[in-house]
């Protein structure tokens, strides 16, 4: 008995300094998409900030895995090994709603929930040159011809797509929705005149104030980033609709390495020099951290999961 308690009690103190000394190698951040858009830029700095957070030299690395439309890093980061040394960016709603529309290999309880940083919420948005002056404006003519507006989306089945359902809900109102490759395809069309109006996420509106006219935003309260803006439910229709990102680890990770990494991501969230870096990048901030994170999640699933049996989209 006295050489099984003895073994028991070297295992337990074996594992101790695996777990303070960690991390011991580079931590990789899995992101699901290109290089350059605006998850990949997050992670980059998430991961800038990390470093200096974690000190001893460590090195934290992005790794881009894009296609199927985030899902291969998704699925990637899922099924990685649970030892705190992949981590991956996960977007809300666009990760969960791809367990809806096809077989995925994870679901919201795949992941350990490490901090959301973005809520960037979507807009609804018209060219410069429009006769539409007012959300009310946009809408009172959906509603005197159904279908005669069409509404540009970057794809089916994210927060564009949901944005532009719930609006519609919300007003009564019929569009007739336009999905292209992508938010830059989506408002090129919109400048063009190719579309009446569409939905994108905010920070995705900030470098064309001169060529895009903003309606409403789709939060509860008014953006710093845009505060001449009303929010859609100002005028009435209480629609709330957004592009989260955060960081995200496999299901499994022992506690005391989450709890070590949710403490060095909101050391990283309360650094002034990240708040400002994520200002200049045009990043509305919303952060979140374990539990938080993991309700956040929940929520969006169950929001995608209605939407899918509403108005399914594939």
């Amino acid at each position: 008995m006295k050489t099984i308690l003895a073994a028991l009690a070297f295992t337990a103190l074996s594992t101790l300094p695996a777990i303070a000394e960690y991390p011991e190698k580079p931590i990789e951040i899995v992101v699901g998409y290109s290089a350059g858009g605006g998850t990949d830029v997050m992670a980059r700095t998430v991961a800038k900030f990390m470093e200096k957070e974690l000190g001893n030299g460590a090195s934290v690395i992005v790794k881009n895995m894009p296609g199927a439309g985030g899902q291969i890093g998704f699925t990637e980061v899922a099924h990685a090994a649970p030892d705190g040394y992949t981590l991956g960016t996960f977007n809300l709603p666009a990760a969960l709603a791809l367990t809806k529309d096809r077989e995925a290999d994870y679901k919201a309880d795949s992941f350990t929930y490490l901090a959301n940083f973005v809520d960037d919420p979507n807009t609804i948005v018209v060219s410069a040159s429009s006769e539409f002056k007012t959300l009310d404006d946009l809408l009172a003519s959906a509603k005197e011809d159904p279908g005669s507006i069409t509404f540009g989306l970057s794809s089916l089945g994210g927060n564009d797509h949901f944005a532009a359902n719930m609006m519609a809900d919300a007003s009564s109102v019929e569009f007739t929705l336009v999905p292209f490759k992508g938010a830059a395809m989506a408002r090129t069309a919109l400048l063009g005149g190719h579309v009446a109006a569409g939905t994108m996420a905010l920070s995705q509106t900030t470098e064309f104030k001169d060529d895009l006219r903003v309606l409403a935003v789709l939060s509860k309260e008014r953006s710093p980033f845009r505060a001449d803006v009303p929010t859609a439910k100002e005028l009435g229709y209480d629609v709330n609709m957004s592009s989260l990102r955060g960081i995200v680890g496999p299901a499994g990770i022992p506690p005391e390495v989450a709890k070590k990494l949710q403490a060095v991501l909101t050391a990283v969230n309360n650094d002034a020099d990240f708040q400002k870096t994520m200002a200049d990048q045009g990043n509305p901030m919303a952060f979140a951290v374990g539990d938080a994170f993991r309700d956040i999640a929940e929520t969006q699933d169950n929001v995608v999961g209605a939407l899918w049996e509403k108005t399914p989209w594939k």
